[in-house]
């Protein structure tokens, strides 16, 4: 059984995957009206991602006895400045959720939840992977600029990342 405490935590969590899905689904369809596929479908995976993100917790929580709360998601921004501000933002949304999720250890620390522990470790790899992702494209980006020619080859850049990832996924799944 899980405490009310943790069970609150656990609910929040489950709202701030649920915004970031919409902010990245909002970021790929700016994308998209930019012209920029390649980063239109990186933002359409990684909204994925976050929904699954989000249902893996809804779940738990009901598995541990627990009652889950669909989330009211507010409305993600819908314009940027610039793909380069675009992904800074990403990065830093990534930030704050690792941030939340290690709120969530030190409360399963103090709870000696040990159920819940063990299901947030999962989470803990899988930010440390993003935040080292984002910071990699924009890393890629620092070194392309971001002018208008400049935004040809940052979407054949996430075309190649897509397509990394697309084939991590099927090993993983393979496996």
């Amino acid at each position: 059984m899980i405490s009310k405490t943790m069970e609150n935590a656990l609910n929040t969590q489950i709202s701030l995957e649920g915004y970031a899905s919409f902010l990245y689904l909002s970021m790929a369809s700016w994308c998209d009206k930019e012209g920029l596929q390649g980063c239109a479908a990186f933002m359409h995976r990684q909204s994925d991602e976050e929904r699954q993100h989000m249902l893996r917790i809804f779940h738990y929580i009901s598995e541990v006895d627990g009652h889950a709360l669909a989330p009211a998601i507010a409305q993600p921004p819908h314009s940027f400045e610039s793909v380069h501000k675009l992904f800074e933002q990403v990065y830093a949304h990534e930030q704050k959720v690792t941030a939340s999720i290690n709120e969530l250890l030190s409360l399963a620390y103090k709870d000696n939840d040990h159920t819940t522990l063990n299901f947030l470790q999962w989470y803990v790899t899988e930010q440390r992977e993003e935040e080292a992702l984002m910071r990699g494209i924009l890393d890629r980006i620092k070194l392309i600029g971001d002018g208008p020619m400049s935004l040809y080859y940052i979407d054949k850049e996430m075309e190649k990342i897509n397509k990394a990832e697309l084939a991590a996924e099927a090993a993983e799944s393979a496996a």
